[in-house]
């Protein structure tokens, strides 16, 4: 407790000046059988009480025992124990704690929860960056297996130019033709119309005779543009033609996109 702060307070003077409730005299009685300093000073503040008193009528002079009395105290007067004061204190203490011991409780439990919260949206983050890391990764490495694959001493590069239904069209055709390998880096072209797919052809020149290679599907997916075929064909030349859906059994040239030949 804070005696110099209660002393200040002014209670002690109310006390002396009977102007407390019951109640409040006796914890002012409790606090000065137990605090010597709160004694004292209720002491001094009954002695200048009774200065003021007998200077105030020096032919009647004022004894202690009227000045107690005028106060409503007396020798009857009993201090409670301190002990006692405590006792009447206990259940609401208790109720104060249990309300102090709830609202901690509660915030914790919703710190616990916002914890909770932040803790599985970071998981969620990181689930999403490992997948982003493991879609890279294997991009790269397919990269990196299709680079070593064109780059292969077999492998022969025939550049496919533009035709008159496409005149800013191109694309490039890798051949390997000892494993039988064609490689179509189709990013040049244009993303076909809905309903119509590009349609890859082998040809032969002397007479012109064109095999279907495949088609190049999924193109409006497909991450890097190069598309990988079978040809065992003994190739001269390689054209791309836009068809139906599906491909057809031979070329519309009049939808022929790119062609190139295959160097001599």
């Amino acid at each position: 407790m804070d005696t110099k702060a209660y002393i200040a307070s002014g209670i002690l003077e109310l006390y002396v000046a009977g102007q407390l409730s019951e109640k409040e005299n006796l914890e002012v009685a409790e606090y000065a059988e137990t605090y010597p300093e709160i004694k004292k000073e209720i002491s001094e503040i009954e002695a200048a009480v009774l200065a003021l008193s007998e200077a105030a009528a020096p032919n009647k002079p004022l004894s202690f025992e009227a000045v107690k009395n005028r106060v409503e105290l007396s020798e009857d007067t009993k201090l409670i124990p301190l002990n006692r004061g405590r006792n009447r204190w206990l259940p609401y203490v208790g109720w104060a704690a249990s309300a102090a011991l709830l609202a901690g409780l509660g915030y914790f439990y919703n710190q616990n929860n916002q914890l909770r919260s932040d803790i599985k949206l970071a998981e969620t983050e990181i689930q999403a960056l490992e997948e982003q890391i493991a879609g890279a990764s294997d991009s790269l490495e397919k990269t990196t297996a299709l680079l070593q694959t064109l780059r292969d001493k077999n492998v022969t590069v025939i550049p496919l130019g533009g035709q008159v239904a496409a005149p800013e069209a191109y694309a490039k055709a890798y051949w390997n033709e000892t494993e039988k390998q064609l490689f179509i880096d189709a990013q040049g072209l244009p993303e076909p119309p809905d309903g119509m797919d590009y349609q890859v052809w082998s040809l032969t020149l002397n007479p012109l005779t064109p095999t279907s290679v495949g088609l190049l599907e999924n193109f409006q997916t497909d991450e890097n543009g190069v598309f990988a075929l079978s040809n065992p064909n003994q190739s001269q030349a390689f054209g791309i033609t836009l068809e139906p859906a599906g491909g057809s059994e031979s070329p519309n040239l009049e939808q022929l996109y790119v062609l190139g030949t295959v160097s001599s």
